[in-house]
């Protein structure tokens, strides 16, 4: 265990009034401040009802206190806890005392950080408290409660302990080349890839829906001026978003707007027509949209029914950047009467009766990843899809050097940074600037 020099106190509660409001403190110091508190140290995880007073004896509040000792608390180390009324002003006056008592504020995160530095959870269940906490769904909120109870890490330290596994045999064969038997040649050493390689592909689809769970999708609305863009912003948004006129280029600026589909949130942008202009405020919309273009997951196209094949519309379809991912909307079929629904890669609506809306929503979901059965799903962040890519292109790396090199050597050495990149999701391997990156986003008291 790691025990800090220094005591750190915070309010656990959110600021403001409420009916309760919590002061945590972690450190050496939680005996001596409970007994200058409330006048003694609490038996361990058992709650009492006392008051809360100053130096001189002067009550500052009442509640409850409860102690924790080392290691059995959150943190590892002596934990107490004072649970007293939620006015910002009487917590105020009992964290002043802690501090007075010898505890310093704690950082944002520090809490966790402390639980994860003494092994109280590992990296992933640290990230999914602070993803529980920012939960905007449901789905989410289980997705991260899985997390944080360890099904993600699990699924993790399995892989690793495989690689880990694979990666002793291939150098022990390695250290035995007088052998008659060629151990790189054993099917044992590519079932096992092979496995290992299936396992990542399931962990990463897995991670994959928890991201988007998390963090949701970027949708970019594209098309001509008047299009319909903005009436299909608030057809999605149910309300009215943007200003709609039928006078073309009235969006000149970039429009945001968050709706859930089955509690993945997609992030709708509504960008300026896209057309030459030599209307200076015009021209800085457009280069706005193509800079939100960079930056989406998937782009929608939309177009006028009676001009959808217009040299306009090729045009900025050639321009899209090629590996984005594009999804063709034609707008407009109220004028004439056109079935809705999806035909030929393209999805047909009225965005301004509301035709077809809904099977876009569908294929948005299917373009998100939804799967209606997640149970299974837990929450991932942007890093740990990243370190899983990696460690995929690091087992790729390892399958080449075996099967078209039989380059023994080189394929521990790939199988040591797939290791290496797997183990910076848990913690096993994780640099101290990346920790800092992590805990410093968590909110104060946690």
């Amino acid at each position: 265990m790691i025990f800090n020099e220094d005591t750190i106190v915070a309010v656990a509660t959110p600021s403001g009034r409420g009916g309760v409001g919590i002061i945590r403190v972690s450190g050496e110091l939680c005996t001596k401040i409970a007994t200058a508190i409330i006048g003694k140290v609490p038996p361990p995880r058992k709650a009492i009802y006392t008051e809360f007073k100053s130096e001189q004896q002067e009550i500052l509040d009442s509640g409850i206190a409860i102690y924790f000792p080392a290691p059995h608390s959150f943190t590892g180390e002596d934990v107490i806890e004072f649970q007293g009324h939620g006015g910002p002003v009487v917590l105020d006056i009992v964290l002043k005392y802690c501090l007075f008592l010898g505890a310093r504020l704690a950082r944002p995160g520090e809490f966790s950080e402390r639980a994860f530095l003494n092994d109280k959870l590992d990296l992933a269940q640290a990230e999914a408290i602070s993803d529980l906490i920012d939960s905007r769904s449901e789905q989410a909120a289980r997705s991260a409660l899985r997390s944080l109870q360890g099904h993600f890490s699990a699924a993790i330290n399995a892989l690793l302990q495989g690689l880990i596994e694979l990666r002793v045999y291939v150098e022990a064969a390695l250290d035995f080349p007088d052998e008659e038997i060629d151990f790189l040649a054993d099917t044992a050493v590519t079932d096992r890839l092979d496995r290992i390689k299936q396992q990542l592909h399931t962990i990463f689809n897995k991670a994959k829906q928890g991201s988007l769970l998390r963090e949701g999708m970027q949708l970019v609305i594209v098309g001509k001026p008047n299009a319909g863009k903005s009436s299909l912003l608030n057809a999605l948004a149910g309300n009215e978003t943007a200003i709609v006129t039928e006078v073309a280029g009235t969006t000149r600026d970039v429009l945001r707007e968050t709706i859930h589909l089955d509690g993945m949130p997609l992030h709708i942008i509504d960008t300026a027509g896209l057309r030459e202009s030599d209307d200076p405020i015009e021209k800085i919309g457009i280069q706005r949209a193509w800079q939100e273009i960079e930056k989406a997951d998937l782009i929608l196209l939309l177009s006028d029914e009676s001009d959808q094949e217009s040299d306009e519309n090729e045009n900025i379809l050639k321009r899209l950047p090629s590996a984005l991912a594009v999804l063709q909307v034609v707008n407009k079929i109220d004028l004439s009467n056109t079935k809705s629904g999806q035909r030929d890669d393209k999805i047909y609506i009225s965005a301004k009766q509301q035709r077809g809306i809904e099977a876009l929503k569908e294929e948005l979901k299917q373009r998100m990843g939804y799967q209606s059965d997640r149970e299974d799903t837990f929450i991932a962040r942007r890093r740990h899809l990243q370190a899983l890519e990696e460690t995929q292109q690091a087992v790729d790396n390892a399958e080449i050097q075996l099967k078209q090199y039989n380059a023994g050597e080189l394929m521990a050495e790939e199988l040591r940074l797939a290791q290496d990149t797997l183990g910076q999701i848990t913690g096993k391997y994780t640099p101290d600037d990346l920790l800092g990156e992590i805990f410093s986003n968590f909110c104060i008291g946690k």
